[in-house]
């Protein structure tokens, strides 16, 4: 039976170039939509730049240019860069779009219409000199809990401690260096907690991985909390409706870019309907692959959402872990952070896609690529089996048929042993066994 499925990946920040991190998920997302393809379903795979925040309009004034002209010179490398990964989707858009303002503001009104929005004044740091209120990256000092200078304001380097940027010590704005001073603002927040039961049955209905449904349960247990979905201007973003100088933070219309990416799709594709994957009783496949740090978002935000607003959830969400390098966190002091461009620089791109393919399982763990086991893969499996095979099938077809290949092999066993592994060839992918 054909399927209608739409595939994502996690878009990535407009902000940075794309590394080899960033290609292990937009490469097995590829495998698994090139797999449903092969197997004759309507897969359609979607993505899009994440452009909007504090750290946009901030690198763009750094820079000298328009948020948007920044946005517009990372979209293009980006998507030059997928491309030449072979990673080929069938919509690559941008979140700073007109599909996303309109979807944003309509999920967000409906979601004020059922009273899913409150609003209540907070106190937050505050740059005199810049005249704008910090996010939690954009505070530096010492650490409460171990005393580490230059820590962020949400959790530390050292010790890994969490903790709110009010409560470092000695804070400096990282954007002046001025001493930032606490500021009241009022927020819009929506109402998590009032999706709990829903969120609970969900997560354990096959939508995510096993390991990804314990650690939901103990956010759980631990208690959901109403989610502040407000910034102060200045902000590049898209402001809230009848709210003058509030914009919706980054995280309310990323993921909704999904939903834009394939509405941009569907105005130039005829017969590709938006309703039939998004509206609430469609029988369409919905499949979003992402890294387990922001499943958070993807496992409790974005289906909350979802539901209070009339539209269907996803079928799956699928995690991965992090990618380290020769054992470590990606690092620029040693060598290990790779661009995805200085890779395609030196080698061909379909050495990392099979080595990334022959690593990745259906499981969250992470996942290191070791250069000396990257050359060693690609050494025995691609040259020495691989390229051997047909190396040595040209020199016997050659010496001992005079060049030529028989007319049939129907009924050779080898080739009923092949076609009768089709469906748990099949099944391993599925499963994202590759």
């Amino acid at each position: 039976m054909s399927r209608k499925i739409l595939v994502t990946s996690a878009l990535p920040y407009a902000n940075g170039s794309i590394h080899i991190g960033h290609m292990l998920e937009h490469i097995q997302t590829d495998i698994w939509a090139r797999f449903q393809k092969l197997r004759g379903h309507q897969c359609i795979s979607v993505c899009a730049d994440d452009t909007h925040g504090t750290p946009i309009m901030l690198k763009a004034q750094s820079e000298g240019i328009t948020p948007e002209q920044l946005i517009s010179k990372t979209r293009e490398e980006h998507l030059k860069d997928f491309q030449d990964f072979h990673v080929d989707y069938d919509n690559y858009h941008s979140t700073h779009s007109e599909e996303n303002k309109a979807l944003s503001e309509l999920i967000y009104s409906r979601l004020d219409q059922k009273g899913h929005i409150a609003k209540r004044t907070i106190s937050q740091l505050f740059d005199p000199e810049k005249k704008m209120f910090l996010p939690d990256r954009f505070v530096k000092g010492e650490c409460p809990e171990c005393g580490s200078e230059d820590q962020y304001g949400d959790n530390c380097d050292n010790c890994s401690a969490t903790y709110s940027p009010t409560e470092l010590k000695n804070p400096k704005s990282a954007v002046s260096g001025a001493t930032p001073v606490l500021r009241d603002s009022e927020h819009y927040f929506f109402k998590l907690p009032d999706f709990e039961k829903m969120l609970k049955q969900w997560t354990r209905n096959d939508h995510v991985q096993e390991q990804i449904a314990n650690k939901l349960d103990e956010w759980f247990d631990a208690g959901l909390e109403q989610w502040d979905i407000s910034r102060d201007a200045p902000y590049f973003g898209f402001e809230i409706p009848g709210a003058p100088n509030k914009y919706f933070y980054v995280w309310v219309d990323a993921p909704i870019g999904y939903m834009a990416s394939f509405k941009n799709l569907c105005d130039k594709t005829e017969g590709l309907e938006f309703d039939e994957y998004w509206h609430s009783d469609s029988d369409a496949e919905v499949h979003h692959f992402i890294g387990k740090d922001i499943v958070y978002f993807h496992t409790l935000f974005w289906p909350a959402m979802l539901e209070g607003a009339d539209f269907r959830k996803p079928t799956k969400v699928h995690a991965h872990g992090f990618l380290t390098v020769n054992g470590t966190k990606m690092s620029k002091s040693k060598g290990t952070f790779v661009k995805a461009r200085t890779f395609l620089n030196h080698l061909n791109p379909e050495f990392l896609r099979y080595y990334f393919l022959a690593k990745l399982t259906s499981r969250v763990d992470d996942f290191d690529l070791s250069f000396n086991d990257f050359i060693a893969r690609v050494n025995s499996d691609l040259v020495n089996k691989y390229i051997n095979i047909a190396s040595r099938c040209a020199n016997f077809i050659s010496k001992k048929f005079d060049g030529h290949l028989a007319n049939g092999l129907d009924d050779h066993p080898l080739i009923k042993e092949f076609q009768q592994s089709a469906d748990t060839i099949a099944n391993y992918y599925e499963n994202k066994e590759f």
